[in-house]
């Protein structure tokens, strides 16, 4: 009996060191599978050691929107701003707004956002006192989450922004914040002033590959501003990220990208805007499914509706459409691609009636040539091979400007 009494003693104590070992060994990978300080990204806004300082004693304006937020608790820059005593006086709105609520495309009025009463200006689209707005401060913070696309309109506020800011002498500060879509360079570049549009803003690739803090320092070192002019700035890059590095949002960027789906789609989607064909606006799937009234699209079926921040510019509204869902692609792995353009152009049966919108669609593409290679039957293979040289280019010159490791 003692000796049995003995060896269940020492089986008690074995086991009781190996569930000790075992719980130790969980916390000890736990540990190591929970992001530190040192590896976590933390965009610039969430660094305010490293731009405060810039700020104090000065009049400050800012160009944001519902994307300006700082933290895991995700505070909007203005709040943080007026927490921290910021001399805050004004705010610019990007298309959608400063809240991210209006239509695309639709109108931004000067008014007051109604949680802080801060005054709010528009720089979506022409505003004659702008220049004098920007001179009665001594600094520019510009904060909005990009996606990475041309035809997204935030660069082209930053642009006007830093335009200001050269005109009035005034110092610019870029709060940079990941390429969600940093990890391809793709499509035509545009050349041709003609087909300049807030939707192609600049000499660049459709799919840029660029931060809004390496894009600044491109649009300066490239002399894009008037006259070959640069203003004043200044990059607060991120930490922990690289081009090659995957980045879900923390926060919607307009109405119409809900989701991780929607934000990578959107690289290859946008382009149907041309077209009268849904890419699911109205729905509460944008930018995720693609279909058409006619059943030789596909099988599957939505209806465009409205939605809040889609009410209107809706394609095919109320009508039944088929065509293909994407809900559940592998958001990592989907890139750019023509090959949804070209099935659905290759499906319609009466291809005449495909480019509802010519010229708004070669100003998305920043060329007329896409859609006449579509038109003559081009493989994606062979209209790829056009551009390649003209991307080999700009992926040359935007080496000049990264902030961050990149892709390739």
């Amino acid at each position: 009996m003692k000796r049995l009494a003995c060896l269940l003693f020492v089986l008690t104590i074995t086991f009781a060191a190996c569930a000790g070992g075992n719980t130790q060994n969980s916390r000890e990978n736990e540990k190591a599978n929970t992001p530190s300080e040192d590896s976590r990204i933390i965009p610039a806004a969430d660094q305010l050691e490293a731009y405060l300082p810039l700020l104090k004693g000065k009049k400050v304006g800012l160009m944001g929107n519902q994307t300006s937020i700082v933290g895991e608790k995700k505070e909007h820059l203005v709040d943080v701003l007026l927490r921290e005593n910021v001399d805050l006086k004004f705010a610019f709105a990007p298309e959608h707004g400063f809240r991210g609520d209006i239509e695309r495309g639709e109108k931004v009025d000067n008014t007051v956002d109604k949680k802080t009463g801060l005054t709010l200006h528009t720089l979506y689209g022409e505003n004659a006192k702008a220049d004098s707005i920007v001179g009665s401060v001594d600094v520019m913070l510009f904060d909005l989450q990009d996606v990475g696309a041309r035809f997204y309109t935030y660069v082209a506020s930053m642009h006007r922004v830093m335009q200001l800011c050269a005109n009035q002498g005034k110092k610019v500060i870029v709060l940079d914040r990941p390429n969600p879509n940093g990890d391809q360079v793709d499509g035509p570049v545009r050349k041709d002033d003609k087909f300049k549009a807030n939707i192609s803003y600049h000499k660049i690739a459709m799919i840029h590959g660029l931060t809004v803090g390496e894009l600044a320092k491109m649009i300066n070192g490239e002399g894009w501003l008037d006259g070959g002019a640069t203003c004043d700035l200044e990059v607060i890059p991120v930490r922990n990220w690289d081009h090659g590095t995957p980045y879900e949002l923390p926060v919607v960027p307009s109405p119409s990208l809900p989701n991780y789906a929607s934000v990578r789609l959107y690289m290859s989607l946008c382009l149907f805007e041309g077209t009268d064909i849904s890419i699911g606006r109205g729905t509460d799937w944008p930018f995720q499914v693609v279909g058409y009234p006619d059943p030789v699209f596909g099988e599957f079926t939505f209806t465009p509706g409205t939605r809040p921040g889609m009410a209107a510019h809706v394609e095919q509204q109320d009508n039944l459409c088929y065509g293909i869902d994407l809900r559940n692609v592998d958001a990592i792995s989907e890139k750019f691609t023509l090959k949804y353009l070209l099935d659905f152009y290759n499906k319609m049966p009466d291809k005449s009636k495909f480019f509802a919108r010519p010229e708004f669609f070669d100003k998305l593409a920043g060329t007329d040539e896409l859609r006449k290679q579509i038109i003559a039957g081009k493989t994606e293979n062979e209209i790829r091979n056009s551009w390649a040289e003209e991307l080999k280019a700009y992926k040359e010159m935007r080496k000049k400007y990264l902030l961050y490791p990149d892709f390739e």
